[in-house]
């Protein structure tokens, strides 16, 4: 068939969801990619699912509802990131680790749902620095740690300051020579 042919084709838009659930299945931040859970009711029943199946298991990885989900528990929260049955586990993995690893260091690893529920802020600036419409941008948490503290305040680039510009210009190019210097010793 010509559709399931077409449907398997790689594609940029890897990710489906980004889900943080608290230990009672509870929606704490919860971002959709597309329309395969269009409605808020139908999401929550996907969360539910989701926890229901997830919540008791030590593995990392699932298949639910046709979907590879990936997880990751901590103290009271669950990370989730889910996309298409036919998507590679490492890609979403990567997404999962980067996120959790980010938000450990922002949260001086108290990473735990009072201390998520009071960065809420650096936690949508952190995934949108991962991920932007289901696709993967970013999977190195020293960079997503970096641009959120730079976009402290959500200021869009043309309104930060010279100064910001400028130490963001220095930090890539002694990170340009330190790796530099690192690979040629």
């Amino acid at each position: 068939d010509k559709m399931d042919a077409l449907s398997l084709e790689p594609t940029l838009y890897t990710v489906k969801a980004v889900l943080i659930l608290d230990n009672d299945g509870e929606r704490l931040y919860a971002k959709y990619y597309d329309e395969t859970y269009p409605t808020v009711k139908e999401q929550k029943a996907f969360e539910k699912n989701i926890f229901n199946k997830t919540h008791r298991t030590d593995s990392e990885i699932a298949l639910l509802e046709g979907l590879t989900v990936v997880y990751k528990s901590n103290i009271d929260l669950y990370f989730y990131v889910i996309g298409s049955s036919h998507e590679n586990e490492l890609m979403l993995m990567s997404v999962l680790n980067c996120l959790f690893d980010s938000l450990s260091q922002m949260l001086r690893k108290n990473v735990e749902r009072r201390a998520l529920l009071e960065n809420m802020e650096g936690l949508f600036l952190a995934v949108d620095e991962i991920v932007d419409g289901g696709v993967i941008l970013e999977s190195d948490p020293q960079q997503v740690v970096y641009r959120v503290a730079l976009r402290g305040d959500d200021v869009p680039l043309t309104e930060q300051t010279v100064s910001q510009v400028i130490a963001l210009l220095i930090y890539e190019k002694i990170s340009y020579y330190l790796v530099n210097l690192t690979l040629t010793y």
